[in-house]
């Protein structure tokens, strides 16, 4: 999954880069808010790691302009603990609140639970026909058989599962898999994407390209 960090402590943000990161999400730093109107001119995120006093701004009034046009789930992150700044972010926009200091395990806790919500569901697997997928856990299990994915193939798979019966662009994985500094080609997907393939082969799903189009997953009736 693809994150937006809009952060300007630089020690804060490259530990919170490194450590999302490791589960092989793809994330953009932005120091200020003029970096980030800048980020979201040119992609799109899966969710927004939004701090509240950044050096050109108050982060939740970047928040309250940006609700008009972007859906993208934002979490607050703040050194502010008092109730009634927690009640305010959530009214003008915010999906979740965290204070600082917090633990790397919580935040990313926090970020599976927002993206849970918006996907409608009410844990970490995703049902995909008869198999499920457990992105948290790293694992595909189909008719007693469990799968171990690496963290690209995890992230890959996500992709598909957050957008059922969807046909994905070259250029639309790419947005989602890759930070905008990543040299990446669209050939490079198609390499990721055939990996992929062959290791859920015979575990009830299909990625089916579209010619012209781009990908589309299929899965096998539950």
């Amino acid at each position: 999954m693809r994150y937006l960090l809009v952060e300007d402590n630089a020690e804060l943000a490259e530990a919170v880069v490194k450590r999302l990161a490791l589960d092989g999400h793809a994330i953009d730093h932005a120091a200020t808010l003029a970096q980030a109107e800048d980020c979201l001119a040119v992609a799109s995120y899966d969710l927004i790691l939004l701090d509240v006093m950044l050096p050109d701004g108050d982060g939740r009034e970047f928040l309250v302009r940006s609700r008009a046009h972007l859906q993208t789930p934002v979490i607050v992150l703040t050194a502010r603990a008092q109730v009634s700044d927690r009640v305010g972010a959530l009214d003008q926009g915010a999906d979740d609140y965290i204070t600082k200091p917090f633990d790397f395990s919580e935040l990313e806790a926090r970020c599976r639970a927002v993206l849970r919500r918006r996907g409608g569901l009410a844990r970490n697997q995703i049902a995909l026909g008869a198999a499920l997928f457990d992105p948290l856990a790293g694992t595909l299990q189909y008719n007693g058989i469990s799968l171990a994915l690496r963290s690209r193939e995890i992230r890959l798979l996500e992709i598909f599962a957050r957008h059922p019966g969807q046909i994905l662009s070259k250029a639309q994985v790419m947005d989602h898999l890759f930070s905008y500094d990543a040299e990446v080609t669209e050939n490079a997907i198609e390499v990721y994407v055939g990996r992929l393939r062959r290791r859920i082969d015979g575990m009830g799903l299909r990625i089916e390209t579209v010619r012209g189009l781009g990908y589309r997953m299929d899965a096998d009736a539950a």
